[in-house]
């Protein structure tokens, strides 16, 4: 007898579950429509309030802050169990934080090598830098193609392709290398160069 009655109630906590999938409450639907817009409208403020770094793609830490914005907004549409008082101070706190990160690591030059990855350079006058290449797990494909979304040809005309600490490649041909004085703070490239 136990069994039926088991499956029974089983049977109706599923269908329960399913109604609950699609609609669950409109006082569930306000509040997310309420504290939801509420919420944008402080994170837009606070944004506005801490810079434009603070959703810059420039290292890990900018990335790992948009990404925290991004969670706690979502936490703070979808969980009843954090107001919104508390979500937006988790946002003020991260856009704070990221705001001191970037202030002291573009005074204190220790904290910023830390904080910041030094750019790699990883093509010279034509040529690859293999250990360059294995040590940033770059291949010699990607280095192509960024080089051919520069719109150059033929790899010697490029005096230099750099990894760059956000991730990207810039790719600096022969004709525009000048004196090199935007590559003095890439590693390797006084020393290789001449």
């Amino acid at each position: 007898m136990s069994v039926p009655v088991t499956a029974m109630r089983f049977r109706a906590e599923a269908l329960g579950y399913a109604e609950r999938m699609w609609f669950d409450s409109w006082s569930d639907i306000a509040r997310t429509a309420v504290v939801g817009s509420a919420a944008y409208v402080a994170l837009i403020a606070i944004l506005r309030l801490s810079g434009k770094r603070t959703l810059a793609k420039l290292n890990a830490f900018d990335f790992v802050v948009t990404v925290a914005l991004g969670s706690t907004l979502a936490t703070i549409l979808l969980s009843s169990e954090v107001s919104w008082t508390e979500g937006v101070m988790a946002l003020t706190v991260l856009a704070a934080l990221q705001y001191l990160a970037a202030a002291v690591s573009s005074r204190v030059r220790p904290i910023r090598a830390v904080m910041t990855a030094a750019p790699t350079l990883l093509l010279i006058n034509g040529k690859l830098l293999d250990d360059a290449l294995a040590a940033q797990r770059v291949t010699a494909a990607q280095v192509r193609q960024a080089i051919r979304g520069s719109g150059a040809g033929d790899m010697a005309a490029v005096a230099a392709v750099v990894l760059e600490s956000d991730g990207s490649m810039s790719v600096i041909s022969r004709a525009s290398v000048g004196d090199g004085s935007a590559l003095s703070d890439v590693p390797r490239w006084p020393s290789l160069s001449q």
